[in-house]
């Protein structure tokens, strides 16, 4: 017998040798290459292509990865995460293409573009209108466009779909899953504390189903949504409105009178051009821009290389005598503690404006919000670095993304401008407190717990049943949140407390609407965020400077091997598996699971909005 388990251990030990050295070497192999390589410089043909080809969802900031872990990912094609592409990146390219002659037409490849913020894809739409004022064609060409995709496609000059591809407006909907009953086979106690009457964030751990007033408030914002996506579109085409009324009977009349042909359908209610093959459309451009031999193609670049192509200035060159206005980015779950770019951590964030405000040459910042909220801790941390700025002299702009709602509101309210676009989803000032206490769960496995305090007064401990007087703290400290909550909106906004009660409550309002209610001031984007800031400051001449934060000198030199060593990996597609329906459904699970491990306010205090989330 102990021969046996002895030849096991080998075997094991073994296949764990083995594996571990492929490893190594091929991320050794890997980097030598990406240090020894001799390929030439990117260059930008002329009269050539600019191929816009986002891979992934657009996003104000990219989600900090772990270098290593990243190229492991990327190597071994492991990573369900779906890619991000940042929002400027491709405004940028756009619009560095409109005045560069070297740039002869634009072409959209947007297979992979997952779908979006609303208000994004109108910042693209916005420079794509702006590029075409240039007189220099936009084509576009899929064998199948999803809505969000065919939002910006319909901007091209000339819009191509494949013979066997087709088009289909689904509309925008919103799904929430619901862990009640599992919940309770797992005998977890999910300790709910609330206030305001559409506060929907702890639905999913008490209910299986929406309730009337959560089911209210998202029609509510998802029609309004929507009509601005039908209106966008058809302003951009002429499209027949059967096609977009979102009624059954009318989509089967166009469906029908194409006799049942998607890609005939889209050609007869003029949501393309033309129908061409992949061969026809990729002959058409190397007659426009002429042959690339090497790349069997038409000539062309990237969006993403010519952006590296025009790099800008270092920094240590940029003269320093220059006024700016500092972009501080605030993306993603609000969470307390310092944390990486994709979450917003309270001392973190606060940091960065910090930063802003001690350097001499910031005359205004703006606060780029892009957040459903979190911790109500975090956000005051954050808020009251808002008010030192504005102590200092320097002025704060709130500027709304797809989403600043709850926390993300929070650390917008005193800002001396709030710019929202018009389909920012923003509001939901509401507070909750939630816990979840494993008494139940652990004892059904025969662990028991128990403890001695040397007071009566003990901390929260999710392995015990919760007192009363625990219960009755936690709901005080969260309706006397709420009301700060009201107090700070009510003084920043010169609004009364019950007006504001009146439009809070949790409830989830569209940055036009939240104008109409006063929680907005100015309906933009960022660029009249920016403007907007450069006002309040009264300056003409400024640059602007996002204020990032830097990494560690060992962080920065992983980042360095990596990523290089990435470039000469092949490039996750979202294009197939990721956009599977079951593996869109397992990671919605997780990512809604995941919400819980950063809920880490001191108070368990949150103010989150739940259905802030992006809808498909």
């Amino acid at each position: 017998m102990r021969s046996i388990f002895s030849y096991l251990w080998k075997i094991i030990n073994g296949t764990r040798k083995v594996i571990l050295n492929l490893v190594f070497f091929l991320i050794l192999a890997v980097f030598l290459v990406s240090l020894f390589s001799g390929e030439d410089p990117i260059e930008v043909p002329e009269n050539g292509i600019l191929v816009l080809n986002p891979n992934g969802m657009l996003v104000e900031e990219k989600t900090w990865v772990d270098p290593f872990s990243q190229f492991l990912n990327e190597a071994m094609g492991s990573s369900d995460d779906i890619p991000e592409v940042l929002l400027s990146d491709v405004v940028d390219s756009i619009e560095k293409a409109k005045t560069d002659e070297r740039i002869g037409a634009l072409y959209l490849n947007l297979q992979n573009l997952y779908p979006s913020g609303l208000n994004k894809l109108q910042a693209v739409a916005e420079a794509l209108d702006d590029f075409r004022t240039s007189g220099k064609p936009i084509i576009s060409n899929a064998d199948y466009y999803d809505q969000h995709q065919y939002y910006l496609a319909a901007h091209a000059d000339q819009l191509y779909l494949n013979p066997m591809g087709g088009v289909v407006f689904e509309g925008l909907d919103y799904t929430q899953l619901y862990f009640k009953d599992l919940l309770d086979k797992l005998k977890v106690q999910p300790q709910v504390f609330k206030v305001g009457k559409f506060k929907a964030a702890v639905e999913p751990f008490i209910r299986n189903d929406m309730s009337d007033e959560a089911r209210e408030a998202n029609e509510f914002l998802y029609s309004a949504l929507w009509d601005s996506f039908r209106t966008d579109v058809t302003a951009a085409r002429n499209i027949n409105p059967l096609v977009t009324s979102g009624k059954v009977d009318d989509y089967m009349s166009a469906f029908n009178s194409a006799n049942g042909d998607m890609a005939k359908m889209a050609l007869e209610t003029n949501m393309v051009d033309a129908l061409r093959t992949r061969t026809e459309v990729r002959n058409e451009l190397i007659n426009l821009a002429g042959y690339d031999k090497e790349e069997d193609t038409f000539r062309h670049i990237t969006y993403d290389n010519y952006l590296a192509t025009e790099m800008e200035v270092p920094e240590s060159l940029q003269p320093t005598d220059r006024s700016q206005i500092a972009v501080v980015v605030a993306r993603g779950q609000i969470v307390n503690g310092s944390q990486k770019a994709g979450m917003i951590g309270g001392d973190s964030t606060a940091k960065l404006i910090r930063e802003a405000r001690n350097n001499k040459q910031t005359k205004a910042i703006v606060l780029r919000i892009d957040s459903p909220g979190g911790s109500a801790f975090a956000s005051e941390i954050i808020r009251q670095e808002i008010l030192q700025a504005k102590e200092a002299g320097i002025p704060v702009v709130a500027s709304m993304s797809t989403v600043a709602a709850s926390g993300g509101y929070w650390i917008a309210a005193d800002a001396d401008k709030i710019v929202a676009a018009p389909t920012t989803i923003t509001g939901s000032i509401g507070v909750f407190g939630l816990l979840m206490t494993l008494e139940d769960s652990l004892a059904a496995i025969g662990v028991h717990s128990d403890t001695v305090s040397t007071t009566e007064i003990q901390g929260l401990n999710p392995l015990e049943e919760m007192t009363e007087y625990q219960k009755k703290l936690v709901q005080s400290s969260v309706e006397a949140t709420y009301e700060d909550f009201l107090t700070i909106v009510s003084k920043a906004r010169n609004m009364s407390r019950d007006d504001v009660h009146e439009v809070a409550q949790g409830r989830i309002w569209t940055g036009k609407q939240a104008m109409e209610r006063g929680l907005v001031d100015q309906l933009g984007d960022f660029d009249d965020s920016v403007a907007a800031a450069a006002e309040l400051a009264a300056i003409d001449d400024y640059d602007v400077k996002i204020v990032q934060q830097e990494l560690s000198s060992k962080e920065q030199f992983f980042a360095n091997m990596f990523n290089s060593s990435s470039e000469y990996l092949p490039v996750p597609s979202v294009g197939g598996e990721a956009q599977h329906w079951l593996m869109g459904t397992l990671n919605k699970v997780k990512s809604e699971t995941a919400v819980l491990q950063n809920f880490n306010d001191p108070k368990n205090v949150y103010s989150y909005c739940a259905l802030c989330l992006q809808p498909r």
